[in-house]
């Protein structure tokens, strides 16, 4: 069984990533889906080998890339933000490059509302941002893998 953590949409928020910051640190995997990757830089310093992260739209000059793709448990995520793939509107391209790819989910951000839906046999997860603090607005995903079967939970509000 594998615990993740996946953030979204923090834009420079680091109390928020930081009140997590116990959470984040008794967990497998982080996944942060872009604006503001950087904000989880003191937490990617201490623990490199957990932290996932892709570039978003306000990532202005980023090192990361756009997109990838971590395979857990026999289970295939691909993650972006999302800008890419008109998200805002529509989830149907998200969810036919993640199959394309041979994944199961589909991790995306970008429009600051949290969503678990199924499209095409591709599960697709936004955990909404974290902008705001939980309780006010803010939220995170939590996802448990196993036996090959994701099971996940949005915590938190996204809207206010």
């Amino acid at each position: 069984m594998k615990k993740l953590v996946i953030l979204s949409d923090s834009h420079g928020n680091i109390n928020a990533i930081e009140s997590l910051s116990r959470l984040l640190i008794e967990n497998d995997y982080v996944v942060h889906l872009g604006d503001g990757a950087n904000d989880i830089r003191n937490f990617r310093k201490e623990y490199p080998e957990k932290i996932y992260q892709c570039a978003g739209n306000c990532d202005f000059i980023s090192p990361l890339q756009e997109e990838d793709i971590l395979e857990i448990e026999g289970v295939r995520i691909f993650y972006c933000h999302g800008h890419k793939y008109g998200v805002k509107s529509d989830l149907t391209a998200l969810a036919e490059k993640a199959k394309a790819c041979d994944c199961d989910i589909a991790l995306y951000g970008h429009t600051h509302r949290a969503l678990i839906s199924n499209e095409n046999g591709v599960m697709l997860i936004n955990p909404g941002t974290m902008s705001r603090p939980l309780g006010q607005g803010g939220s995170y995903c939590y996802l448990v893998i196993h036996n090959k079967k994701a099971t996940p939970v949005i915590v938190g509000e996204t809207y206010i």
